[in-house]
């Protein structure tokens, strides 16, 4: 099983890394590259293109700005893309995440929040797990982990609180 991050930019690798961290804790597979969708065009659709017979199963998209990345790629393969939208200087980053959820109609791309590069290794994790019982076994655990995490914060607070 392997997940590729692709970044438009090599400025994005310091929220991509906190996603990378997280598919190597749940043992997934990753190619990470620096492709952008305006400056390396072709390199862009070839990777697209070449992803499922490179063994790729699906990619995460990490784009500032105009963030066409995800959507350039979408347009290529068939396989799962996560858009990753990256804050920039200019919108806060409200420019990437809308540039990525406004696909059209057929070339769909998944998103999730600004900067939010956790979730899209959770969700590379669980698109994964469906094919894969183990990571679904690992996801299942790690959910219980977090419950487990705030009860006992709250324990914690109400102790603190009540004393």
């Amino acid at each position: 099983m392997k997940v590729a991050i692709v970044m438009g930019s090599e400025s994005d690798f310091p929220v991509v890394e906190r996603g990378l961290k997280i598919l190597k804790e749940f043992g997934v597979g990753t190619e990470v590259r620096i492709i952008s969708a305006h400056r390396t065009p072709d390199k862009a659709v070839e990777f697209g293109k070449k992803a499922e017979e490179n063994g790729i199963e699906v990619i995460i998209a990490a784009a500032g700005k105009a963030a066409h990345l995800g959507g350039v790629l979408a347009a290529v393969t068939v396989l799962p893309i996560i858009g990753l939208p990256i804050k920039s200087s200019t919108l806060d980053g409200l420019d990437s995440l809308l540039s990525i959820v406004q696909m059209p109609k057929g070339i769909p791309v998944a998103t999730v929040a600004i900067d939010g590069a956790e979730n899209a290794a959770l969700l590379a994790v669980q698109i994964l797990s469906v094919k894969y019982e183990d990571l679904r076994k690992k996801l299942k655990e790690y959910r219980e982990k977090m419950a487990k995490q705030v009860e006992e914060k709250d324990r914690e607070l109400s102790q603190k609180l009540c004393n």
